[in-house]
Parts: structure tokens; C-alpha cells; sequence
């Protein structure tokens, strides 16, 4: 006979946060002395405030001081790490300086620095990243929650898994089974259901259901789209999910997702028009986003035409974003979206 078993589970709960710190004049802050240190603004992570911390010589001149420091009358121990980059103002892209693992401060005590650490870093690190005597730093801070008692588990559960519709519909795109409308784009040709496409995309209905749709499998022709853009279309619209793109990344990736995006408002697709501006606002560049910006206009993609204009201004990238096509193109076809972009860049730098 079985033995009766039990079990807990010990899990250590972290929650993260990410605070951008930029630093403008920051030659004027070389000679500040030992005891002063530039802060940043506090900044909540975990429950708790924090702030960081640095010193362009507080140790000697060939190197700087940076510090997490705990904010506030805490009165309990607090147990967190963080990570320190510093951004490249030329790509936007951050890049790694120091990591720092869990460390214990506070409670609070009088004229004592609740500090994770203090380090030192070589100036010439620091100072590589300038621009425009502008320094722009991340720290990614990391707070450990107290084990909570572990409940035992006594009874067994009979698991459900997750739906695989999906699968299901994915496999009826694939077999072709029942299909009763073909399209043609530039010679190739896929076949699909009619009235699977019109509960997903309201132009499919109106197009393939209503007064004016063809009978029969007379293939309908789609000009403006490209073969590969419509087979993602065609397999989010029997998934709800995007096809393999392991072959695609970067530039290229991208490049795919502003296609898709375009179908998806064609169509009204409005999940995979979310899905295309998250991926794009996740892989925002110095040499693409001007682009991104405009297509970003040009279909109503008000989250990710903010995310293009924040990107541009607090990036500080606006000069070497104005030296790439896509802006020159943007010039010519948004100057409205330009004149945004430089009006929040004017508003920073006087800021």
C-alpha cells in the first residue's frame, strides 16, 4: 500500500523595478568633493524608496562612486540587489557596468547611509558614455520578499491542461479540409474558410459574407500584400497566435512586423495589431524608428507612436535619428509628427 505523502514548497518571492537616471552638466560635477554625491529622484520598487547615488571623485580623480541607497525611516531590514548600466546615447541601448548580489540594509539609523554598496568604477568608463556633457544610467533593482510559510498540500488535484484549440484550427489551415475560398497573391495560393475569417476579422465578413462577396472558389486576388504577411495573417486568424519566426530577427523581424501590422489594420485584427506595436516598441532603434513613427501614424498607433516620440527625446538620440532615411521620409509625409518630436526635445533640454 502506498504511504500517504505530503509536501510543501519553500519559494523566495522577488519583485523588480527599473529607474533611468540621467545626468545633464555633468563635467560641472567632477570637483564636488568628498560627502556630496549627485541624486537621483527616489523611486519605488518592492514597497520600499530608493535613490542612486553617484560621485565623479570622491575617492581619487581617476574614478567614480555609485551607490543604491535606501530612502526613507525604514524599520525593518530590507534584502536587495541591482544591476548598474549605463545607457550608449548614441544606440539608445543600455550596457552593463556592475552587478551587485543581495545584500541586507536598514533599519533606519541616524546619519547612516542605508546603502546596498558603494563601488568604484574607472572614470574613463563613465565618461566613455557622454554625450553632450549628458550621462544617462539604469538601475534595475531587485527586492527579495520574506519567505512566507509554505502551506502543506494534502489532497491530489486532477490537472486540466491548457487549451489546445489552436493545434486543432492550426491543423485545419494545414489539411485544407472543408475549405471553401481561395486567395492568389503574386502566384501563390492559399485556401481557407469562409466562415472561420468572418468571426475573426470584420472586412473578411463583409468581404466573403455579405451582399457583394463572389460564390463559388473563384480565387480572390490580393495585390498590396506579400504571400508570407498573408500566411501570418491567415495562421493568427486560426490561432490567435503568431507563426514561427526563428529565421527572423532583428532588422528583419521588424521589418515583418510593420507588414503585418499594416495587414491587421486592413483587416481589423486588433490583437495582432497590439501584438506587432508591442514587438516594434521592444525593438525601437536609432536607424528604425523614425519609420516605426510613421507607420506608427499613418495607422492609428497612438502607444506605439508615443513610444517612438519617448524613445527619440529621452533617449537623447534625436541628432542620430535625424540623420537616417526613415526621418528624412518622415519629414516629407508627417512634418506633424516631427514637429511634435522636436517640440517634447526643446522641452527636455530647457528642462
Amino acid at each position: 500500500m502506498p504511504i500517504p505523502t505530503t509536501f510543501t514548497t519553500q519559494v523566495t518571492k522577488t519583485v523588480q523595478g527599473k529607474h533611468v537616471f540621467r545626468i545633464t552638466g555633468y563635467s560641472q560635477h567632477r570637483d564636488m568633493g568628498e560627502g556630496r554625491f549627485i541624486n537621483s529622484g527616489v523611486f519605488s520598487v518592492g514597497g520600499h524608496h530608493w535613490g542612486a547615488v553617484l560621485n565623479p571623485a570622491v575617492v581619487n580623480p581617476d574614478h567614480v562612486v555609485v551607490a543604491l541607497v535606501l530612502v526613507g525611516r525604514e524599520s525593518t531590514k530590507v534584502r536587495a540587489s541591482y544591476d548598474l548600466n549605463l545607457v550608449d546615447q548614441s544606440t539608445g541601448l543600455p550596457v552593463f557596468v556592475h552587478k551587485e548580489e543581495p545584500r541586507t540594509c536598514g533599519p533606519f539609523e541616524p546619519d547612516n547611509l542605508n546603502k546596498i554598496s558603494l563601488h568604484c568604477k574607472q572614470r574613463s568608463l563613465f565618461e566613455w558614455y557622454l554625450r553632450n556633457d549628458c550621462l544617462t544610467m539604469e538601475a534595475i533593482v531587485t527586492v527579495l520578499r520574506e519567505p512566507s510559510v509554505p502551506k502543506t498540500k494534502t489532497f491530489p488535484k486532477i490537472e486540466v491542461p491548457p487549451s489546445d484549440i489552436s493545434v486543432h484550427f492550426a491543423k485545419l489551415l494545414e489539411d485544407k479540409e472543408g475549405v471553401d475560398v481561395t486567395f492568389s497573391i503574386a502566384g501563390e495560393t492559399f485556401k481557407a474558410h469562409k466562415i472561420l475569417l468572418a468571426a475573426r476579422s470584420p472586412v473578411f465578413k463583409a468581404e466573403l459574407l455579405g451582399p457583394m462577396s463572389k460564390a463559388g472558389m473563384e480565387p480572390i486576388t490580393i495585390t498590396d500584400l506579400q504571400p508570407d504577411v498573408f500566411r501570418a495573417l491567415l495562421f493568427f486568424n486560426y490561432t490567435d497566435s503568431l507563426p514561427g519566426m526563428d529565421d527572423l530577427e532583428g532588422d528583419d523581424l521588424c521589418e515583418m512586423m510593420r507588414h503585418l501590422l499594416v495587414a491587421a489594420d486592413r483587416y481589423a485584427v486588433e490583437r495582432l495589431k497590439l501584438m506587432c506595436q508591442s514587438i516594434l516598441c521592444e525593438n525601437l532603434q536609432v536607424k528604425t524608428v523614425a519609420t516605426t513613427l510613421a507607420l506608427a501614424d499613418q495607422h492609428h498607433c497612438g502607444k506605439l507612436k508615443d513610444a517612438c516620440i519617448e524613445f527619440i527625446t529621452c533617449s537623447n538620440a534625436f541628432d542620430a535619428v535625424a540623420e537616417t532615411e526613415g526621418y528624412k521620409n518622415l519629414k516629407r509625409t508627417c512634418p506633424s509628427v516631427v514637429i511634435e518630436a522636436l517640440e517634447k526635445t526643446s522641452r527636455i533640454r530647457r528642462a
